[in-house]
């Protein structure tokens, strides 16, 4: 079972899980899913302030705390016990782009030579983690949820902010991907 487990998997099969999450939180009477809310179910459970924002019943969404949670441990047992280096798949042609401007180790899931501690205090770090977490979060809390939350159950419950939303989210990611990681690359 965990030679099936540790081997790479299509991904429909994730597509598929993700699909099937929507009718079965309809069917259990939420109609929300996303991670971005977590926060906020946090902040409201430690900090019962006056803060009227963090006034709700939270604990009616306490099944979104389990979730993340599974989602924290289950990647750390994956990333420290079922992962294989020679797994690791990058495709030529991104491997090409990425040794063009010195990163060529792609033996972890993610570049040790680009997220490093010591790439953290450069100016591409700074931009890289410092600049695109700050408009992570704020573009998150500006669209009123995170892509998944809307990508997946606000295009699934016909909401059209979600769809605004989505297409906001594919638009920049394109435009990032293509024109402002590469240029950051290359500092």
């Amino acid at each position: 079972m965990l030679e099936l487990i540790k081997q790479p998997w299509h991904w429909s099969v994730a597509g598929a899980v993700i699909g099937l999450m929507v009718p079965l939180l309809l069917i259990l009477g939420n109609k929300h899913f996303g991670i971005s809310a977590n926060l906020r179910h946090i902040c409201a459970a430690c900090f019962p302030g006056n803060i009227p924002f963090f006034k709700y019943e939270w604990k009616k969404e306490v099944w979104n705390l389990f979730f993340a949670a599974g989602i924290i441990i289950g990647g750390f047992v994956a990333a420290h016990y079922l992962h294989d280096p020679a797994q690791v798949k990058v495709a030529p042609a991104l491997a090409a782009d990425l040794a063009a401007v010195g990163i060529d180790d792609h033996t972890e899931l993610i570049p040790s030579q680009l997220f490093n501690w010591d790439n953290l205090l450069t100016i591409k770090g700074l931009v890289f983690f410092v600049v695109g977490g700050f408009l992570v979060g704020f573009g998150t809390r500006y669209a009123g949820g995170c892509t998944s939350g809307h990508a997946i159950s606000g295009l699934a419950n016909l909401q059209g902010p979600s769809l605004v939303a989505t297409i906001s989210f594919m638009v920049g990611g394109f435009i990032s991907a293509n024109l402002i990681v590469p240029f950051l690359l290359k500092l």
